[in-house]
């Protein structure tokens, strides 16, 4: 009976990791331009292509890394996003949900 209550643990333990890894993994993942929600709210993943007449709202030196919605690091290329659940944005990006970091 000890050895089955051992690898129970043991199995139990290993599969939470994995399941833990897995998540992160996904988090990883970068938001494409053409995702169907990243395309709805104008993504591109370097703001210097944003098409300015189309976008009127942006202005020169909005990124991603300096918006409310940014999740990532100070000084990395990617980080998550509030609006993308489970992928990551480029650092110099830019959507039309910008909203300035305060």
């Amino acid at each position: 009976m000890k050895n089955s209550r051992r690898q129970f643990m043991i199995l139990s333990a290993a599969g939470a990791c994995t399941l833990a890894l897995n998540g992160k993994v996904q988090a990883q993942a970068m938001v494409a331009e053409t995702d169907p929600q990243a395309s709805a709210l104008g993504y591109k993943a370097d703001a210097s292509k944003v098409d300015k007449a189309k976008y009127p709202k942006y202005g020169a030196g909005q990124e991603c890394d300096n918006c409310a919605l940014y999740q990532g690091k100070a000084g990395s290329a990617a980080g998550g996003c509030a609006l993308f659940a489970g992928k990551q944005v480029a650092a110099k990006g830019w959507c039309s949900a910008y909203a300035k970091k305060a």
